[in-house]
């Protein structure tokens, strides 16, 4: 088990600083243009492709980094570069993080690489998990996955939504209702491969923030997988499922689904993308009150203002510390005995939001323009204290975690 450490070595440090390059000379230069578009920015996909970090390869080696700083540390530079492409380089890894929370060797070895492709033919894959009347409510989930044991094929119905890449993606992971008796522990995760008939895209959505990601409905008629798309396998479902019953019988612990174990594993990367935002805000806002004069001096020079900066960077550290521990914590199986994952996700998120809104009134009313890019960050904060679980939902995690006591 790797110590807890507040230092990169220095492996890590170089691949921060590449990152940062290309944060800085790639996706910065192009964010307002995609921004403006919004579409899936594949050039810059391709690019990121071609220089190693979007591939299974890489993310690989972050994501098994024995101090756990990896995956954080890639998504706060890719992020402060710009989150709607950050998002778009990064939002395979959600439906690879379902896939290696639930799958076996044999199916984490056989879809995980096509959801990458290669650096000569980029593929994205997508996570399907929310629905129009289920969102934060997984309980009340109506896509349907019913075995058809003559041909052991599983055939889904329903409609997904909210989904990054959703419709787009060469491979979609859906999550979807088994046993309808047993709520949110009835659920279980499917692959479904590249080219199935009955799926299609919905509905496009455009979007106050984070416009150069790609998020639409998934729309499943009679959608037919083989058996082997179930993640995890029949057998196993079927031991959980057993278990479930017998301890709602009993009224027992609760049962984790599929859908939860990802946003779990998830929710300090979504932490390190809001800090990231964040990050990029502050400093926007601090090279400008240096700069910027009013009344004969640099506007920083004002206590209302400085001390605005000094309460926006304590605010980011300690939001980047709560993401480390709870990353750190994580990869060395650690159980987040005191909701570890949500705090993080809960104060970077909170963080951003409230940064990027305090740099708009330091540039004033340039702030307010899209000639500065502070208005835009404030546009994708919005989003972290919403998707992989709303703020008000992290609350309750933690709040039931701490109480035992099933707060609603």
């Amino acid at each position: 088990m790797a110590e807890f450490t507040m230092e990169l070595n220095d492996e890590q440090k170089e691949v921060r600083d590449w990152l940062h390059g290309f944060a800085a000379d790639v996706i910065r230069p192009a964010a307002a243009e995609w921004d403006e578009r919004e579409e899936t920015p594949w050039p810059v996909i391709q690019e990121a492709a071609k220089v190693g970090i979007y591939s299974l390869d890489f993310y690989a080696q972050q994501y098994f980094d024995s101090t756990g700083l990896g995956i954080p540390m890639v998504m706060e530079e890719l992020f402060w570069g710009d989150a709607g492409i950050a998002l778009s380089i990064v939002g395979t890894g959600l439906a690879a993080v379902g896939v290696l929370a639930n799958g076996t060797e044999e199916q984490i070895g056989t879809w995980i690489p096509q959801m990458y492709g290669d650096a000569n033919d980029v593929k994205v894959a997508a996570f399907c998990s929310s629905e129009p009347d289920a969102g934060s409510d997984v309980a009340s989930m109506r896509t349907r996955a019913v075995y058809d044991e003559a041909k052991d094929e599983w055939v889904i119905n329903g409609t997904k939504t909210w989904a990054t890449n959703g419709g787009i993606a060469n491979v979609h992971v859906v999550v979807a209702v088994v046993d309808p008796e047993l709520g949110s522990k009835g659920h279980a995760s499917f692959i479904v491969p590249p080219n199935t008939p009955g799926l299609s895209q919905g509905q496009k959505f455009k979007k106050h923030g984070i416009r150069a990601s790609h998020t639409a409905e998934v729309v499943l008629d009679n959608v037919r997988v083989p058996g082997s798309c179930l993640l995890g396998g029949k057998e196993k479902l079927d031991e959980r499922l057993a278990r479930a019953r017998e301890r709602a019988r009993k009224g027992g612990e609760r049962v984790k689904n599929a859908a939860m174990a990802t946003f779990e594993a998830s929710r300090p990367a979504v932490g390190a993308m809001a800090v990231g935002t964040a990050r990029a805000a502050y400093e926007v806002a601090l090279d400008y009150a240096k700069t910027r004069e009013q009344f004969g001096r640099p506007i920083i020079d004002n206590q209302g203002v400085a001390f605005q900066l000094a309460d926006m960077r304590t605010q980011i550290d300690a939001a980047r510390l709560l993401v480390w521990r709870a990353s750190w914590m994580a990869i060395n199986g650690k159980p987040f005995t005191a909701a570890e994952g949500s705090m993080s996700k809960l104060f970077a998120s909170e963080t951003a939001k409230k940064v990027t809104a305090q740099a708009i009134q330091i540039l004033g009313g340039n702030g307010y323009t899209r000639e500065y890019p502070v208005e835009r960050m404030h546009r994708d904060a919005a989003i972290y204290t919403i998707f992989e679980g709303t703020s008000e939902i992290q609350r309750l995690v933690i709040a039931r975690t701490l109480s035992g006591m099933p707060i609603r």
